[in-house]
């Protein structure tokens, strides 16, 4: 694969209706398995969404920013509410919906010991992994993603109707692109390497 898929990826909010092989959501997901985890605990688990039965999850999530509007579980974060809407519209566009649950976790809004919090900031790192590994196949495949995290806004009512006890980690809205984002600002190796070598 080599590094042009890294290069090359963009985060895509504009979908084309065209259907997306299960083979190419299998190869993802295979690529997303074979990511380094922590202890090799294999912590992610992904849930395929389509059609039907991603229309019902994204009406979970509009259910889930309306409430937030008046019994918020985010307070200070309710300025990224009517970003989570707008990404929500993107969600309703992709053809597939690829939700991610850390297996191993908890609820945000459950209070953890230092110990599992160890194990939750390795968790997040190693689906992390994982995630990448599905985004950088995804571009391979000539698809186009969209990596998730807006679906917090939501945590109860999305959690509820996937029926897990894991930790809802966010989505990877997946499809062919129809559109093509030039490449935005990133810190350049200077800002962001100290040698101490």
């Amino acid at each position: 694969m080599g590094t042009e898929p890294i290069f090359a990826r963009r985060s895509i909010r504009k979908f084309t209706k065209q259907v997306v092989p299960i083979d190419f959501i299998n190869e993802m997901i295979n690529a997303a398995r074979m990511a380094p985890s922590a202890k090799n605990r294999q912590p992610w688990r992904f849930i395929v969404f389509g059609g039907e039965r991603k229309a019902e999850f994204e009406n979970r999530m509009e259910r889930g920013l309306l409430r937030e509007k008046t019994e918020p579980i985010l307070p200070r974060s309710h300025f990224g509410v009517p970003d989570a809407k707008n990404t929500l519209k993107i969600m309703t566009e992709a053809p597939l919906l690829i939700v991610i649950v850390n297996s191993n976790g908890k609820s945000p809004f459950v209070a953890i010991d230092c110990d599992d919090r160890i194990t939750e900031i390795c968790d997040s790192l190693s689906i992390g992994a994982a995630v990448q590994n599905m985004l950088l196949t995804a571009e391979s495949l000539g698809l186009g993603t969209l990596w998730i995290a807006n679906t917090c806004f939501a945590y109860t009512e999305l959690t509820e109707f996937l029926k897990t006890d894991g930790q809802l980690i966010g989505a990877v809205a997946v499809g062919y692109a129809d559109e093509a984002p030039p490449s935005r600002f990133r810190k350049s190796i200077e800002d962001l390497v100290e040698y101490r070598i």
